[in-house]
């Protein structure tokens, strides 16, 4: 049998996207779709099967052609079982993602959470390739991560392994994080929190240009801050430090070649890495933080879906 490519479908909470490859990791058909949570657990499973379908109707492609799928989905998961817990954005409550696609195509489909899949996809494809130990961050909505050891995907005892977001980096902050504790690092650095602070800024009595706008993201906070708004630097630095602080305790504690950062609030330019290594360099330990770069992820707004090829080449 000549299995020729894999599929790789990252599953979001507002779409689907599913690659087909071939076995070096080039996507040769790509399609995406509305996941449309709303509609419960059992269609969202069943539109995953139908983008199966799709990209390889579209390619003239057979499930002998397949060697594998992989799937990158948010947790909690549990990888070994290919259970979805309870993810925030999605309607899946303990619920076996694997075994009915398996029983559709007769593939080997493997699970894993995004940021970990993402890790293997800039491991493999990206910005890390070439090393052996890496940290993949993500910060957007909220801040995860990935670990890749000794060459080997780190998981963890429950294969949730590396919830960098649900650190504490500030043990006597009022900041309360979406997992109910106070000073995680995703309620102090995450683009959801810088948000915040912009929108109370915004609401008080303070000078600040952020008054400016009907909508505030971290976007607005990045851009007002290059403009030199005070109030702006302030939040921004503010939750770059948290930052630097939580990247600092990932490279004492695991001492990798290089941490690689992605996620929306990356995007905001070098400002994100000279203040992270600023802190880095004044608070992590000299013998590892030395000779550890750290990057921009290179995979971009496609890195879920990669990372998705990814481990489905790594686990066939």
């Amino acid at each position: 049998m000549n299995m020729k490519y894999v599929i790789g479908v990252d599953l979001g909470g507002t779409k689907i996207s599913c690659a087909l490859a071939d076995l070096s990791g080039k996507v040769i058909e790509i399609q995406v779709v509305a996941t449309n949570a709303s509609e419960g657990e059992i269609a969202v499973l069943n539109r995953i099967i139908s983008v199966i379908d799709k990209v390889m109707l579209n390619k003239n492609t057979s499930k002998e052609d397949i060697k594998a799928i992989g799937i990158g989905a948010p947790g909690p998961l549990d990888a070994r079982k290919g259970i979805i817990v309870e993810p925030a954005n999605l309607p899946f409550k303990n619920f076996d993602l694997v075994t009915p696609i398996v029983d559709k195509f007769n593939i080997p489909v493997y699970l894993d959470n995004d940021a970990s899949v993402a890790a293997i996809g800039e491991f493999m494809f990206g910005a890390a390739k070439g090393t052996e130990n890496m940290i993949y961050i993500t910060v957007s909505t909220g801040i995860g991560g990935g670990a890749i050891l000794n060459g080997q995907v780190y998981r963890g005892r429950t294969t949730n392994a590396l919830e960098i977001g649900h650190t504490t980096v500030e043990p006597f902050s009022s900041a309360r994080c979406n997992c109910g504790n106070l000073g995680c690092l995703e309620a102090l650095a995450s683009g959801t929190a810088i948000a915040k602070r912009a929108k109370d800024a915004a609401s008080s009595n303070i000078n600040t240009s952020l008054k400016g706008y009907e909508i505030i993201t971290a976007y607005e906070v990045f851009k007002e801050a290059e403009n030199g708004d005070k109030v702006a630097i302030s939040i921004r630095d503010n939750a770059l430090r948290y930052l630097g602080i939580g990247v600092t305790n990932i490279i004492n504690t695991f001492d990798p070649d290089i941490v690689v950062i992605g996620g929306g609030v990356s995007k905001a330019g070098e400002i994100i890495f000279d203040k992270v290594k600023e802190v880095v360099n004044e608070r992590g330990l000299k013998t590892m933080t030395a000779g550890c770069e750290i990057v921009p992820a290179k995979l971009g707004t496609d890195a879920g879906v990669i990372g998705a090829v990814a481990l489905a080449i790594l686990q066939s």
